[in-house]
């Protein structure tokens, strides 16, 4: 299946303040990011592919000579874990806070880098809590989960099915989602026929279930992580559903065909980057090989890996064209990237605009733990 949707304080001077056990001249950006619990497959992979091109640009001479460390610390998707991570990071000077995980944990960590001054550079959510009010630290190079949610709504009413329910989980990210389809729902005339909602990482979803099909849907809408959406679906099929599940790319493509083994057969799950898996575009050659590279045969791409790795190409280049290492020069460096080509995937960032992709592919699991393209 193929279905590709473009949707439409004063800064203080930042001094280098690097821990003694750091690298000494490294340019450190902090993360905090779940690398354990439900949502671990996120935070690792996007670590994994920031790392891989970092390891890379510092081999060839980094920024003038300097390297770039990611200190990454462990949330666990909790937002008071997140918050405490991030005090520290800002309390270690680091240069921007980089690659943090989930709409809650970012919510509760953006106005710590705003009132530190930080740069606060390509969150793995589209939550528009985020975006909306502007916030001219925020960089944001995903398309938003109203822009995933209204893509995968047009495609299924473009097919005839109108009947549409939704299931999310009861958080910042879920609601995000539920924004979208009913957003574009009303377009249609229409409203989801059926809702459920799970406290995230709940194993049970029984109630959930019993709402949604209540709404006689034809295909659910998933915005959840895999574990949640894996349940969901397991627990609906045992209820009798026969039609299609839709999820967002928060769920984790490979996560989620993994969790669900030959069940996750027909499920649709809608993509922000570039396929990773073969090389279809440049970026995705260049990823690939800077994988297996540093990995040899451990190395598994996946979607989220490619994600950490265009946020950590599209750094360097906004920090190899600021003219001195500081939030004020960083914001500037970062703005100049119009249409920056990163190898047949572009992002496009400036003045007043820091979303810097709407890209957006439907892709479909098979019963082989694979993702189709």
């Amino acid at each position: 299946m193929r279905r590709r949707v473009f949707v439409g304080g004063v800064a203080a001077a930042w001094g280098v303040a690097v821990s003694a056990a750091r690298e000494p001249g490294a340019l450190v950006l902090g993360q905090s990011a779940a690398l354990s619990g439900p949502a671990a497959a996120l935070g690792q992979q996007f670590k994994q592919g920031a790392e891989l091109f970092f390891e890379r640009w510092n081999a060839a001479g980094g920024h003038n000579g300097r390297s770039i460390t990611l200190r990454s610390l462990d949330d666990g998707l909790d937002p008071q874990r997140c918050v405490a991570n991030t005090r520290r990071l800002l309390d270690e000077g680091v240069l921007a806070l980089f690659g943090y995980v989930g709409s809650a944990t970012s919510r509760a960590a953006l106005p710590l880098a705003t009132a530190a001054q930080r740069v606060f550079f390509a969150p793995f959510t589209g939550s528009e809590a985020l975006r909306i009010p502007f916030n001219p630290l925020a960089f944001h190079l995903r398309a938003s989960y109203v822009d995933e949610t209204r893509a995968i709504v047009r495609h299924l009413t473009s097919v005839g099915i109108k009947r549409i329910g939704v299931f999310c989980q009861n958080d910042a990210d879920g609601k995000a989602g539920l924004l979208g389809v009913a957003r574009a729902l009303k377009l249609q005339y229409q409203a989801p026929a059926g809702l459920g909602f799970a406290e995230p990482n709940a194993g049970d979803v029984a109630a959930p279930v019993q709402a949604v099909l209540a709404g006689r849907p034809d295909a659910i809408v998933q915005i959840s992580t895999y574990r949640g959406s894996a349940a969901f679906i397991r627990a609906a099929r045992r209820a009798g559903f026969s039609g299609t599940f839709y999820n967002t790319s928060f769920a984790n493509a490979q996560a989620l065909a993994r969790e669900l083994g030959a069940a996750a057969q027909g499920v649709v799950v809608s993509q922000v980057m570039p396929f990773p898996f073969a090389p279809k575009t440049r970026l995705a050659g260049e990823y690939l090989a800077a994988g297996r590279a540093a990995l040899g045969e451990r190395f598994e791409p996946g979607y989220v890996g490619i994600e950490g790795y265009v946020a950590a190409k599209t750094f360097a280049e906004g920090l190899r064209r600021a003219t001195a290492i500081g939030t004020p020069a960083l914001v500037a460096g970062l703005q100049t990237l119009r249409e920056l080509d990163l190898g047949d995937f572009r992002i496009d960032l400036a003045p007043g605009r820091h979303a810097g992709s709407r890209f957006i592919d439907l892709t479909m699991l098979t019963a082989e733990g694979k993702v189709r393209y």
